[in-house]
């Protein structure tokens, strides 16, 4: 039986947008070790279902889609959105309060 994660996709360091941020990724689990080719020293395996990455606009339908076809799964929970810290130019350069 293979093995799949779910988890929530995040926006990453170099996105500014917020496009795709709430959807739901299912990924197998490696069902191999990596091992190191002894041509060019990368590490990598025969396991082809590594590179899929199956999207899902909710968390039911990532569960749905792995009961369907027999996936072993487990639901990781993403980062906590922090707020917005709103400030202006002019504050990067604002001295100590003093009064």
């Amino acid at each position: 039986m293979a093995h799949a994660r779910i988890r929530q996709r995040i926006k990453s360091s170099m996105q500014s947008g917020r496009a795709h941020e709430g959807q739901w990724i299912l990924e197998y689990e490696p069902a191999e070790a990596k091992r190191a080719d002894p041509l060019t020293g990368w590490a990598g395996s025969g396991d082809t279902r590594e590179q899929v990455q199956l999207g899902f606009a909710t968390l039911d339908a990532a569960k749905a889609y792995a009961e369907k076809h027999g996936l072993a799964y487990h639901v990781t929970v993403g980062q906590v959105e922090r707020p917005l810290k709103i400030q202006t130019y002019s504050d990067n350069f604002k001295g100590p309060d003093l009064f």
